[in-house]
């Protein structure tokens, strides 16, 4: 028990790290010494205060351990960093192209490994990511991208930025993934005369592997050429997530079957204990190897071997490490003869992951991961007697779906109501069936499975599809406080005591259904509103665009939504993951001042997501947002309204300026005022000169605000010091990316901001930007200073 208690310890210490602002001094550990001596001095004493004041002592040490563990790592870690200087500027490498390249319409993008750097001075990271952008010829309507294999040895010109990642509540930290896989550069490949490839292939286990992957990966796309789920058998036989679509990804999630389509534990374990029987067979068959080495270890070896293979094949990405860190404990403890308690197993493996990564507690993977096995062992292991299998399968299903519910609502707000159902019909025919064929067919020599294991998927993805079409399939609803996620943990544990032999929820431990109050509150409290009159704003962080979300009592207005990222969008990454989270479960108003990508990016993915009441715009009728959209009207000055005693007015563009077709779509930009008792708001979205002095020739009156948010990001083309002195600002706000190609806000500009006064945030350095107006008074929050992680 003390050693279970000793591992926890260290664990908490890791986690306690992970939410540090800055890293401590490792000076510090030597702080453990005297709390090391003074637990041992309390063992000697037969006591039994002593004793326990000796065991709590102890625990504090680990704890302690654990802390300055990740600490280090840390330190170690992050001392490969690219400097401010080299930032944006171009470097000259040779390197080698690490990873399975990834291919988007205009990119070629994957991981570098830098082994010497030609540029003198300057100092790169060993591990890097770069996009390689394609090209296009006058004659020609396709990009074309470059050829770049995995292993390859090239000489390129790079411009790097150190990792960034949007600071938003409720986002997804691309820092620490990034942290976590030790990449501490992204950037691009420059268009160079001296950009070469120096050899095809480089001679290391690492490339041959990813080589290899690249191979099955092109094996495959050959051989199921225009079949509908042939990324999801690329992904089983080598990891690679990128290969599914997204449209397959969103019927795995509405069904729960996601943990399915990456080579997870499930899939890593099934491969391991078919070579662990049939090893086990083959050797006792055989007297010979039996009394060389018993048939018990041999098979231990063997799967422990083919688990390994299976997760290096899969890139041996963090999942995958995890799970075989785990089946090594178990190996131990095979290997040993001591099989003691399946908890013990299970916390020796939770300390080998964490000691590896002490990364590995910020993912929501590990969290599950771990999670779910805790469940089937506390609802297998011990209980008396033995159930019929097909009740013992359907019973770990329900305690999986019903003990991961508080944790998928923390971490992505939504579970999925038919998942019991699509994994007991999935999960054994895709890992007892499609995966061994798909392994199968990695070797050349039983290419033909592949169509087989195409044809038994095809049938199963049927199936998914029909449960994920049901309107119920999933439960969404706003992050739940983290008090009544831990209260559900207690009541689900209550629930999931032994009972009886049957099903029946009523027999067996009494009062279990006393549990299902603990779960309650997890769905009935719900987050914090304004109240009448008050006005909470937030500008995202969306980097180089704008994204404003305005709440009141009982409504919620969008205002614009970002830029788009390629395959994805802000919609879909930031906007809606903010909004669900929040409990908003609809728009009330949705305003998309212009057309430019900057501005409408997310705007078809929140129309997907959420019920949009009414679209305000300045776009064409033709365009795809309009056409998506059921209840618009363009927006115009004079239009105004009022929710819960805070007034909306929108100040610009005129009604008649779109008979002008060839005007600007910066100069169309919706400006809207958000006025109430305590302080108002002004954005002008992308308005230039032009519309400033319009703005100050007919509304010089209610231009007067509190908040500005800069006009066109702060641009040189905007933010005349007629407009700023007119709406005179105690508060500015840039919407800018990290170091952005415009070189948004200009100093210039900047410079005519810091001259009226007023405080000044810029969400490339402060992250989201929290405005609440009370009563009292206005309260301003920067999320990446009030949420800072040592990492960023």
């Amino acid at each position: 028990m003390l050693t279970r208690l000793s591992i926890l310890a260290f664990v908490v210490g890791v986690i306690l790290l992970q939410q540090q602002a800055a890293l401590p001094g490792l000076m510090w550990v030597l702080g453990l010494i005297p709390v090391a001596l003074l637990a041992w001095l309390s063992w000697q004493h037969q006591s039994f205060w002593f004793v326990t004041t000796g065991k709590i002592l102890l625990l504090v040490f680990f704890l302690g351990v654990g802390f300055f563990w990740a600490a280090t790592l840390a330190q170690w870690r992050l001392a490969d960093s690219l400097s401010q200087e080299w930032e944006r500027r171009d470097i000259q490498v040779i390197g080698v192209v690490a990873s399975l390249p990834q291919s988007s319409d205009r990119s070629v993008r994957f991981q570098f490994d830098v082994e010497q750097v030609l540029t003198p001075y300057a100092v790169v990271p060993k591990k890097i990511i770069l996009s390689w952008y394609g090209s296009r010829q006058k004659s020609d309507s396709v990009m074309q991208l470059p050829v770049i294999k995995v292993g390859e040895r090239w000489q390129i010109t790079v411009r790097l930025k150190r990792p960034y990642s949007n600071a938003n509540p409720h986002g997804f930290d691309y820092e620490v993934w990034a942290l976590e896989r030790n990449i501490r550069a992204a950037g691009y490949v420059r268009q160079s005369i001296d950009n070469q490839r120096l050899h095809p292939i480089v001679n290391r286990f690492g490339y041959r592997v990813e080589h290899l992957r690249q191979q099955i990966q092109q094996r495959f796309t050959h051989l199921l050429s225009n079949e509908a789920y042939s990324g999801v058998l690329k992904t089983l036989a080598t990891g690679d997530q990128r290969a599914i679509p997204r449209d397959q990804w969103q019927v795995f999630t509405r069904t729960g079957t996601n943990h399915l389509m990456a080579i997870s534990g499930l899939h890593i374990t099934l491969v391991s204990s078919l070579i662990f029987a049939l090893v086990f067979w083959l050797w006792r068959c055989s007297a010979l190897f039996a009394l060389y080495l018993p048939a018990r270890r041999a098979a231990v070896i063997a799967g422990l071997i083919a688990a390994l293979g299976y997760a290096v094949l899969s890139g041996f990405a963090i999942p995958a490490q995890r799970a075989f860190y785990m089946l090594a404990v178990v190996a131990i403890a095979i290997w040993r003869g001591h099989l003691t308690s399946a908890v013990s197993v299970l916390a020796w493996a939770l300390l080998l992951v964490v000691l590896i990564d002490p990364w590995a507690i910020l993912s929501p993977g590990f969290w599950l991961s771990f999670g779910a096995i805790a469940i089937i062992m506390f609802v297998t292991v011990g209980r008396i007697g033995q159930l019929h299998w097909l009740s013992g399968w359907l019973r770990v299903q329900w305690a999986i779906t019903l003990g991961l519910a508080p944790l998928l609502l923390a971490l992505f707000q939504q579970v999925s109501l038919v998942s019991p159902i699509a994994n007991a019909i999935a999960i054994p025919l895709v890992s007892l069936v499609v995966v061994p064929l798909t392994l199968l067919a990695t070797i050349p020599l039983f290419d033909f499975m592949l169509p087989l294991a195409h044809v038994v998927l095809g049938a199963g993805m049927t199936f998914l599809y029909w449960l994920s079409d049901f309107p119920q399939a999933v439960w969404q609803q706003h992050t739940p406080p983290a008090w009544t996620v831990l209260l559900a943990v207690v009541g689900i544990i209550w629930i999931l005591l032994p009972g009886s032999l049957g099903l029946g929820f009523f027999a067996g431990f009494p009062a279990r259904w006393l549990g299902i109050f603990a779960l309650l509150p997890m769905f009935l409290v719900s987050p914090s509103k304004p109240l009448a009159g008050e006005l909470w704003l937030t500008v995202l962080d969306v980097g180089q665009g704008l994204a404003v979300v305005a709440r009141t009592k009982n409504y919620t207005l969008l205002f614009d939504t970002g830029p788009s990222f390629g395959e994805t969008d802000s919609g879909n990454r930031i906007i809606v993951p903010y909004l669900r989270s929040e409990g908003v479960r609809q728009l009330d108003t949705m305003i998309i001042s212009h057309a430019d990508s900057d501005h409408s990016g997310g705007a078809l993915s929140v129309l997907d997501a959420m019920l949009v009441k009414m679209l305000k715009s300045s776009l064409d009728e033709q365009h795809p947002i309009q056409q998506m959209a059921k209840n618009k009207n363009q927006c115009y000055d004079g239009q105004s309204w009022q929710w819960d005693g805070v007034q909306f007015e929108l100040l610009h563009p005129l009604e008649q300026s779109y008979d002008n077709v060839s005007r600007k779509t910066n100069a169309n930009s919706c400006v809207l005022k958000i006025s109430t008792e305590h302080g108002s708001v002004l954005i002008p979205a992308d308005i230039e000169r032009a519309g400033e002095r319009a703005l100050l020739l007919r509304a010089s009156d209610v231009l007067s605000a509190n908040v500005l948010i800069a006009p066109h990001h702060g641009s040189n083309t905007s933010s005349s010091v007629a407009f700023i002195q007119q709406v005179n600002p105690t508060l500015t706000i840039f919407t800018v990316g990290y170091l952005n190609r415009y070189d948004h806000p200009r100093e210039e500009v900047v410079a005519r901001y810091r001259t009226l006064g007023g405080e000044l945030l810029r969400s490339d350095i402060d992250g989201a930007i929290l405005l609440r107006f009370t009563e009292n008074g206005l309260a301003v929050e920067a999320w990446r200073s009030s949420h800072r992680r040592y990492w960023q």
